[in-house]
This record gives C-alpha cells, structure tokens and sequence, in this order.
C-alpha cells in the first residue's frame, strides 16, 4: 500500500453492506434493482425462521464460549426485539439479502452484532430457515391431505350403494358405485401422506455449524444446534449440508404428485358435472356463471385445481433445472426460497378446496342407475356369466357377446331377449348353448353384479368396508404422528425463545 491509499476509518453499518472490506463500492442500481430484489423478495418470508435459527446460534455459541458472555447477551437482546418485527425494520434491496438486511438494523442498535457470523456463513441461516419453513409447511399440508382422504372416504361410504356406470376412455365399461369410484382416490392421497412422512424424516436434519462447506475452529456445537431446534439429528457431511438439491426436487415431485391426484379427480368429476352426463353437482359456492350464456353453472373450482396441478409441473421443471449446477453454487436455491413455500400453500389451498368441494358435492342416483341400465354397461357381466353357466371359455363369451353388442346398436342390453342370444350364439359357434331366462335375468341385474365383486378391492359391501376401515385407520395413524410432531416443534420454538428471554433477563446490567 503506497502513502496515496490511505483509506478512511470504515464504520460498522458499511461492513455490514460489504463496502469498504473486500469490495470498494456500493452495488450499483442495475444490481439492486434486479438481483438483490429479486433475491429479497424470495426470502421475506424467512424473516421468522431466520430469527429463531440466530437466536438458538446466539444461544448455543454464548453456552460454548464461542461469543463472549456479555457480547452475546447484547446480541441476543437485539435479536428478540427484531423478532417482534419493529416497525423500525424495513427490508430494502439496497441493504441486499434478508440476512444483511437483519444485520444492517442491528448493527444500528449494537456493536455485538460482529458475532453473529462467528464460524458461520449467511448461508447457513438462511438454508436453516429455509428447512424450518419448509418442515412446518408440510406438516401443515399433511394434515391437510388427512381431511382430504378423511372427506373421500366419508363420502365413498354415503355412496357405497349409489350405482353409476364405470369410465374407461370416457366410455361406460362396467357398472360401479359412485362410493368406489371415488375410494379409488383416496389410495393415492395415503401414498402421498407416507411419501411426506419419509421425506420429512430426510428433511429434519440440521446444517447448522457445518462452517459453510467443512466445519469452523470456532466451536458450533452441531448436536446442541439440531437439539435446540427439534432436528432428528445433524447432516453428516458438513458441505453436503450447506450444498442439498435432492431434497427440494424430492419436496416438488410429491407436491406435483398430490396436485396431479387432485386434477385426475377434477377432471372426473368437471366431465360427470356437464348436462350430457349429469352425474354429480357442485354447490354454487364452488361454481361461477357465464356472463354471456345464462343457463351456465361452470365448474370453476374444479378448473381452479386442475391449473395448479399444470403449476406444479412447471414448479418441479424449475426447481430441478436450478439443481442443475456445479457443487458449491449458490444460485440452486436462490429463487427458490419462495417458490417451494409458496407452491406448497398453492397445493394445500388445493387440496382444502378440493376437501370443501367433495363434502357439499351432490350426487345423482336416479341418473347413475339410469346410465347404468343403458347401452351395454353389463356385457363383462354377461360373458362371465356364460363361463359360469354355460362353460364357454371367456374368449369365446367375449365374443358373442362382442357381436350381440354390434348386432343391436342403439339398443340397451337390459333389452336383449333370450331368444336373440340363443340365436346369435349358434351362428357363432354352430351349435347351442344352454341357458334360462333367470339366469340371463340374474347375469344383467347391476346390484347382483355389483355385490358379486367380493374379492378384495372389489365393490362388494364387505370388500367396500374392510378398504374404508383400513384409510381410517391409516389416516388414524398420519393424523396422531402428525399432531405428535406439530405439538413437538411448536414447543421447541417456545423454547427457544424462553431460554433466550431468561438469558437476557438474568443478565441485565
């Protein structure tokens, strides 16, 4: 340094904006404007998180003499009140990311806030906070799915007995009941809850004092930092800590899976809500009128649903593309920090809507049975009725009943009479078959069809009731586990912030 760079005494509000260290000049407003907004805007709601992993940072570094006693006692005072969300804090670009932004208010209150990045990255705060939002996010959303899968089940039971003709290719292919049509999804809502439920035992793990990328001199106390805020356990790996994708992919894929199980079911239910099936009907509150054609009541909720499902997968194309990079980049995550929380809350306010929907949604039991005793619904019926009663073999069961179905187009099979089967089956095979008219009257009737399936899985009575106490008691089982661990954080978080609260009361000058 020559005597010409003499450089002014820097102050500690310009360290803490990264002026007058290494970098000799304030961002400029291209800079501001664009990236650290942009950057801000994903973090803000952080705020809480953040503060709570300073807080317990503050807690445990002060317990392992890694910040002086009295230096971090005037830390930690700060960091309560900026917990409180003064009015006095205002994030601003110009101050650059959420964790400057903090540090720029508190370096205004206090010289102490010089510890606050003690063996630590920015990064780890707001990875921490990012986990921690993310953890009572999902916790949230599964119970969330419980009411979902819980309001399916209710209501497939209310409709064990409503018959409706099955949908294959939008086309009628078996007879069912609306009850089992609907059971069908609820399977897939459980293995979301258990793909949640494994997922969050990856996510609660704590990166905390990892040092950025391989551990500090000064002590973290890792263990105590996991301990303090509810974490299983830490991440092992120090720079696998600070430097995760698989995790968030892992999060978008079982959001976009729970959305897309929600839009099979809204595009089900959006096709048997118009005029030519007239199945099902939603309340007007899930419902909006055309401004043009007046006899319209559209199935706005449903489409609503079915959008968030298209979200979602452009959701996980981001988040996965933005995994995408050298180790060790900060950009994987920078836009993210919003994205993954706010697409959550998308999906669960889905999934609640979708709740509401199903619980108040009308169902048509004249029309399903109407729809069921036309066209040709019981030919599956039929033909295995044939391999019972007149030992065909399917094949050739299919196919006469194949060619009575061509032969009488237009027609329902609840019409076909004895004497045509007869007929068409001696033209089919040359000779002729035996079979009465109590029988061919049995093999059509839709309740004995429906109550024959008795297997498990089937539409049967006893098959419909073991599969809705077998979700109750799983939903049971996610439902009790969860609250288990919703009460479990809330009390760590309490915790928290008492120890702090009595450590800075213990020690007021």
């Amino acid at each position: 340094m020559t005597g010409n760079d003499v450089r002014r005494p820097v102050s500690l509000q310009e360290q803490v904006l990264e002026i007058g260290t290494r970098l000799k000049s304030p961002p400029s407003d291209r800079m501001v404007e664009s990236a650290f907004a942009a950057e801000l805007s994903h973090q803000a709601q952080l705020f809480e998180a953040i503060g709570l992993v300073d807080i317990a940072h503050t807690l445990i570094a002060i317990e392992l003499g890694t910040i002086p006693k009295s230096q971090g006692h005037l830390l930690l005072a700060q960091l309560l009140a900026l917990q409180t969300k003064p009015p006095s804090f205002v994030m601003i670009p110009d101050r650059g990311d959420i964790y400057t932004n903090r540090e720029a208010w508190l370096a205004e209150r206090t010289e102490a806030v010089g510890w606050l990045g003690a063996g630590r990255a920015r990064r780890e705060a707001t990875t921490t906070a990012f986990i921690l939002v993310l953890r009572q996010t999902l916790l949230e959303f599964i119970e969330t799915l419980v009411s979902l899968a819980t309001t399916i089940v209710s209501k497939a039971e209310q409709h064990s007995l409503s018959i409706m003709p099955d949908y294959t290719y939008l086309q009628a292919a078996q007879p069912t009941t609306f009850g089992h049509y609907l059971l069908g999804f609820a399977y897939p809502v459980l293995r979301d809850l258990d793909r949640l439920k494994a997922f969050l035992e990856r996510l609660n793990l704590s990166p905390m004092g990892c040092g950025s990328t391989n551990g500090s001199k000064l002590l973290q106390g890792r263990q105590q930092l996991a301990d303090i805020l509810g974490f299983s356990g830490v991440i092992p790996h120090a720079r696998d800590a600070m430097w995760q994708a698989d995790l968030f992919i892992e999060a978008a894929s079982i959001l976009t899976s729970c959305s897309i199980n929600l839009s099979r079911l809204a595009e089900d239910l959006q096709v048997y809500s118009t005029q030519e099936f007239a199945l099902v009907e939603l309340d007007d509150r899930h419902a909006r009128a055309s401004k043009i054609m007046p006899q319209k009541k559209n199935p706005f909720a449903l489409t609503h649903i079915r959008g968030v499902a298209n979200k979602m997968i452009g959701v996980t194309a981001s988040v996965t593309a933005s995994a995408r990079t050298p180790s060790g980049q900060p950009d994987n995550r920078l836009l993210i920090y919003g994205e993954l929380p706010d697409a959550m809350q998308t999906v669960n306010n889905a999934a609640s809507l979708m709740t509401e929907v199903l619980e108040e949604l009308a169902f048509n039991a004249e029309r399903g049975k109407a729809l069921a005793a036309s066209g040709w619904v019981m030919s599956t019926d039929l033909a295995e009725a044939l391999v019972v009663e007149c030992g065909l073999d399917f094949r050739s069961a299919h196919q006469l009943v194949a060619f009575l179905a061509g032969e009488h187009q237009g027609k329902s099979i609840m019409e076909l009479e004895l004497k045509a089967l007869m007929q068409s089956a001696e033209k089919e095979f040359g000779h002729s078959i035996t079979l009465t008219e109590q029988q061919l009257k049995s093999a059509l009737d839709v309740t004995i069809a429906i109550q024959a399936r008795t297997e498990p899985g089937g539409t049967a009575v006893g098959s419909m009731n073991n599969m809705i106490a077998e979700c109750r008691q799983k939903l049971a089982d996610h439902h009790a586990c969860n609250q288990s661990s919703l009460g479990y954080f809330a009390s760590k978080q309490q915790s928290v912030w008492e120890r702090a609260m009595k450590e800075v009361g213990q020690n007021k000058p």
